[in-house]
C-alpha cells in the first residue's frame, strides 16, 4: 500500500509550484479562483498517490469529498470561528469564501484525474 512513486511526485511538485506562483503573480477573477482550485485537487490527489497505492476511483472520491469539506467549512466561516483571521497562512490553506462554482472547478479537476 505504501510507496514512493516519482512521476506523481514528480507532478505535485510541479502542480505546487504552478499554484504558488498563480497565488504570489495572479490577481484576476478567473485564473486564480477556479483554475487553482481545479489544480488543488490534481495537486492533492497526486499527492496522495505519490506515498500511497490506492484506486483510482477511491483516491477521486476521497480527494473531492475532503475538498468539499473544506469548502463548506469555508461557508460556515471555520477561519474566524477557529480564530485564525490574522494568520496569512491559514486564510491561504483553509479558505475564507464559500463559492458554489469552487465545488464545481474540483470536480472538473478530479475528473479530469481520472480521465488521465
Amino acid at each position: 500500500m505504501f510507496r514512493f512513486n516519482k512521476t506523481y511526485g514528480t507532478l505535485a511538485l510541479l502542480l505546487l509550484t504552478i499554484e504558488v506562483m498563480i497565488a504570489v503573480f495572479v490577481h484576476d477573477s478567473f485564473i486564480r479562483p477556479t483554475v487553482g482550485d481545479f489544480l488543488v485537487v490534481i495537486l492533492i490527489y497526486c499527492f496522495v498517490q505519490t506515498f500511497c497505492k490506492l484506486p483510482v476511483i477511491k483516491t477521486a472520491i476521497g480527494v473531492l469529498v475532503f475538498s468539499y469539506a473544506v469548502e463548506v467549512l469555508q461557508y460556515f466561516k471555520i477561519v474566524k470561528l477557529l480564530h485564525l483571521e490574522h494568520y496569512t497562512v491559514a486564510r491561504i490553506i483553509i479558505g475564507t469564501s464559500f463559492e458554489w462554482t469552487d465545488l464545481i472547478a474540483y470536480t472538473a479537476g478530479i475528473l479530469f484525474s481520472c480521465v488521465y
